[in-house]
């Protein structure tokens, strides 16, 4: 972690992942500094991309979304071009929340949410006529035991 985030800055950043919405009296009595204190950190936590940005969680499953699926992909094309294509098909499917690229035998894995199995067909289709793929499969999530968009900022 950058060595200009102090204390401090982790109790706020703790309490903006618990609660970005939060009013800045409540988050200033909660890490014991002023308001204008507590402002003008999270300003410089902003300007300098610690804080990339403040978003609303939804429920996947209330909004019809209830299958995780994550899609391994190995490709024989590692060049500029291809990378570009896949990087672009990942960006034009809405469906996808993450893609990485990956060590060892597998090349990237791909996590998305889609309504059921017929979704991730059509899904599987667009990505398949997309990019030059040599193997995909998938692996559908049964149980969600943990799922977090809070970073661990204290290491013990």
């Amino acid at each position: 972690m950058d060595d200009t985030i102090d204390e401090i800055d982790r109790r706020i950043l703790s309490s903006l992942q618990r609660d970005a919405d939060q009013n800045l009296d409540a988050l200033s009595e909660s890490v014991g500094l002023s308001r204008n204190a507590v402002w003008r950190r999270i300003r410089r936590l902003e300007d300098t991309g610690v804080v990339r940005g403040r978003v609303a969680l939804l429920d996947a499953d209330r909004l019809g979304l209830g299958l995780m699926v994550f899609i391994q992909v190995r490709t024989n094309r590692h060049d500029p071009e291809w990378l570009e294509g896949f990087a672009r098909a990942m960006q034009d499917m809405a469906e996808v929340l993450g893609a990485y690229r990956m060590s060892g035998d597998l090349d990237y894995l791909i996590r998305a949410r889609v309504r059921d199995m017929a979704a991730y067909d059509r899904l599987y289709q667009r990505l398949i006529r997309s990019v030059d793929l040599a193997d995909v499969s998938a692996s559908f999530v049964m149980e969600e035991l943990k799922d977090t968009t809070a970073l661990p900022l204290y290491q013990g």
